[in-house]
């Protein structure tokens, strides 16, 4: 055991100096780490799904991989030279998969993880840092810093113009968001129940990475009681009644029809009123899964799906011209029908 350990180490540090660049600059991630990077990065590592989000809307062409392979029905909506990309496994959150052998196996010049910063994460990026020499960088996930992201991450990658271009959108989404909620008294707003899941029983407490597109846009989140602070929780059918959101958004499709139809689910305000709205998946959620960039869409829908009389423009147009943007395909009259109809909207 001893001798695998050492053969193992051994291999790591051999393959640390041959994947290892030459350092050419210091960058500070949004930790306040500082970190040497190489002047030109062209192998990109993503840490976790959310970052793998995030790289493909700035830079696809340096990806090493998806963390999570696209599903046959999400591919048309990708660029085609990204589509089958390996699958290379998370190196972050629940479920980790990546070893170090497969990480330097990959080659990257660049790790990159997007989502909360804490001291377990700092502590994970320092040590896979330490034991790879791989630059391994921390970028801030949380729904507000949308913009800067873009905008550090793609100056990190030397692809400013696009950065810019897509905060600025990204901006442009959020002032929207503040318009609408000017014009709607809080009175006036939703109170909705996200549910996850087939079951539609997880969900997320108030002030979670989760919920938070919800709260941006002014619903308020019904959950409460379960957790102390945000983050997943498992909630009963009856508390969902009790807690009586007359808005359900939807993450899967068989709660969605299931519920609709369920005797059981009837004294939800949302259900009785036929008000429980299938989010749009592909390529990636429009509310979740991963809680990345793909949410800005989210906004835009959500404010069409709960203020439809104060949403300005037309969603299909909005939908049509995001993807061209972000995910740089252009979607088809049938695309945009796989996307939306029946999903709410």
């Amino acid at each position: 055991m001893l001798r695998r350990r050492g053969a193992l180490a051994a291999l790591i540090a051999a393959l640390a100096l041959v994947v290892a660049p030459a350092w050419a600059r210091i960058v500070t991630d949004s930790a306040g780490r500082q970190v040497d990077i190489p002047d030109h990065v062209q192998r990109v590592f993503a840490a976790g799904p959310p970052a793998s989000v995030l790289l493909y809307m700035l830079a696809p062409q340096t990806m090493t991989g998806w963390v999570r392979a696209p599903r046959p029905e999400d591919k048309p909506f990708l660029l085609p030279a990204v589509r089958d990309l390996p699958e290379t496994g998370r190196l972050t959150g629940k479920g980790d998969t990546v070893n170090l052998e497969q990480l330097l196996a990959a080659k990257p010049d660049l790790i990159v993880d997007f989502g909360t910063i804490s001291d377990t994460y700092k502590s994970l990026a320092d040590r896979v840092q330490q034991q790879t020499g791989i630059p391994y960088l921390l970028i801030d996930g949380s729904f507000p810093n949308t913009p800067a992201a873009l905008r550090l991450l793609a100056g990190i990658l030397g692809v400013p113009e696009r950065g810019e271009t897509l905060a600025k959108a990204a901006e442009e989404i959020f002032a929207q968001v503040d318009t609408v909620l000017a014009a709607v008294p809080a009175d006036k707003r939703p109170k909705a129940y996200l549910a996850r899941g087939p079951e539609g029983l997880e969900s997320g407490s108030r002030g979670s990475i989760t919920t938070e597109i919800l709260e941006r846009v002014g619903a308020v989140n019904v959950v409460e009681g379960l957790r102390d602070k945000g983050g997943l929780v498992t909630a009963s059918r009856e508390q969902v009644i009790a807690w009586a959101p007359d808005t359900i958004i939807a993450l899967d499709h068989r709660f969605a029809q299931g519920a609709a139809a369920s005797p059981d689910w009837q004294p939800v305000p949302a259900v009785k009123a036929k008000r429980i709205f299938l989010s749009p998946g592909q390529p990636f959620g429009f509310v979740d899964f991963p809680p990345s960039v793909n949410r800005l869409i989210g906004l835009t829908w959500l404010l069409h799906t709960l203020y439809p009389e104060q949403a300005p423009g037309n969603l299909r147009d909005q939908v049509r011209g995001f993807y061209h943007l972000f995910y740089q395909v252009d979607l088809t009259d049938a695309d945009l029908a796989r996307l939306l109809d029946g999903a709410g909207a």
